[in-house]
């Protein structure tokens, strides 16, 4: 059983009275940590959605465990804030700690090697740092290793070269990015069509990201040089806007993009991307009725997600749940996501990442426990390896 600190849960039920009354409004400027409680933006459009929400599901607060995926396996432990994970061809796979700015590889039977840190990272006392991290498709040939992290001048990507025993030949690629303590997005993956995807944040700036000549409040979309992807919708790096605090995406078996999404004091989001199209904050935060606005595929109340990280595997997406510590699996058919359902809620802690594991019908997930919204110490954070049933 993990035991929460008194003044976090205080703070949860006053929120949650608050919200309830009506009667809560934030300053200008203030934001929402990723899996703390929210306060209400200013520029929130009130309105009633039209979307089923996973809270009117009825769900077993302990499910069996032959209901779930597959009992989670510890694959390695000892960690600090594990935020980015990528797979190596060899099926080692990269990882990064956002406060230490140390890289690791990671193989399947748990051994664990430094290969180097990131420079030019600072942390924002909040949720900035190195970030996420991406290889190559063509590592084999090319070396390149991605990351994504907060700098002294904002946030950026850049590129190092891994030989296989240490990076080297730092490059930035990407800068011009805003920072602020939260919403600072920083997930990168190689898409199936070989362009490298970012989620960027608002920067506690919410108009950033209805301002399609920012950087901030984005889905960007990019050669592996750094230079806006051919088809792009507005001839730059952008390739979808109106987000908040993007910090998960995935591929399904079509090739569709799909993303989660940090809401601010209602909804959290499942969004079905597209380019060039507008997702709605800060106007929209969930579903409305605004036009030229998307509708999330699927939302939930903030209380229950706070979504860092989703994967795609077995005909479903799975999102890992911060402050909701939990696990949801999203079946998914075309274009529409079905009835989601939740495991492992309150056992393991704050969930960061998810990743399927190549040629198995696996998943490994991180926590991030000893962040600044966690209650654990320095290296208590775990991998754990989930074989689906």
């Amino acid at each position: 059983m993990r035991t929460r600190p008194a003044c976090r849960t205080t703070w949860t039920v006053a929120v949650g009275a608050a919200l309830t009354a009506g009667l809560l409004v934030s300053a200008p400027g203030t934001g929402r940590a990723a899996g703390t409680s929210h306060v209400a933006s200013p520029s929130h459009t009130a309105g009633t959605s039209h979307i089923v929400t996973p809270s009117h599901i009825a769900e077993s607060p302990d499910p069996a465990l032959a209901s779930e995926p597959g009992s989670p396996k510890t694959v390695s432990a000892g960690w600090s804030i594990p935020w980015g994970l990528s797979w190596l061809p060899d099926g080692s796979a990269l990882l990064t700690e956002r406060d230490t700015f140390k890289v690791y590889t990671l193989t399947q039977d748990g051994t664990k090697r430094q290969i180097g840190e990131v420079p030019n990272v600072v942390t924002t006392g909040g949720e900035g740092g190195l970030l996420s991290v991406a290889v190559s498709p063509s590592w084999k040939s090319d070396h390149y290793v991605y990351v994504m992290h907060t700098a002294a001048d904002g946030n950026r990507i850049a590129r190092m070269t891994f030989d296989g025993s240490a990076l080297s030949d730092y490059k930035v690629l990407v800068d011009g990015i805003k920072k602020n303590t939260y919403h600072n997005g920083g997930r990168i993956k190689f898409g199936p069509d070989g362009y490298l995807y970012a989620t960027t944040g608002d920067a506690q700036s919410p108009d950033l990201a209805q301002d399609k000549t920012s950087l901030n409040g984005k889905i960007l979309r990019m050669t592996p040089d750094g230079t806006p992807a051919p088809g792009n919708p507005f001839n730059s790096l952008v390739y979808s806007y109106g987000h908040r605090n993007p910090q998960g995406i995935t591929w399904d078996a079509e090739g569709r993009l799909w993303e989660g999404e940090l809401g601010n004091s209602k909804y959290d989001e499942l969004n079905l991307i597209e380019p060039g199209k507008n997702y709605g904050w800060p106007t929209c935060e969930g579903g409305c009725s605004t036009t030229g606005m998307t509708d999330p595929k699927r939302q939930w109340p903030v209380a229950e997600a706070s979504p860092s990280a989703v994967a795609y595997a077995d005909g479903a997406i799975y999102m890992a749940a911060l402050r909701g510590e939990r696990l949801w699996r999203i079946p998914v058919a075309g274009t529409s996501a079905g009835t989601p359902k939740a495991y492992y809620t309150n056992r393991y802690g704050r969930l960061r990442t998810v990743e399927s594991v190549p040629g198995t019908k696996s998943l490994w997930l991180t926590t991030t426990n000893a962040d600044n919204n966690g209650d654990g110490e320095a290296g208590s954070d775990k991998v754990f390896q989930i074989d689906l049933m």
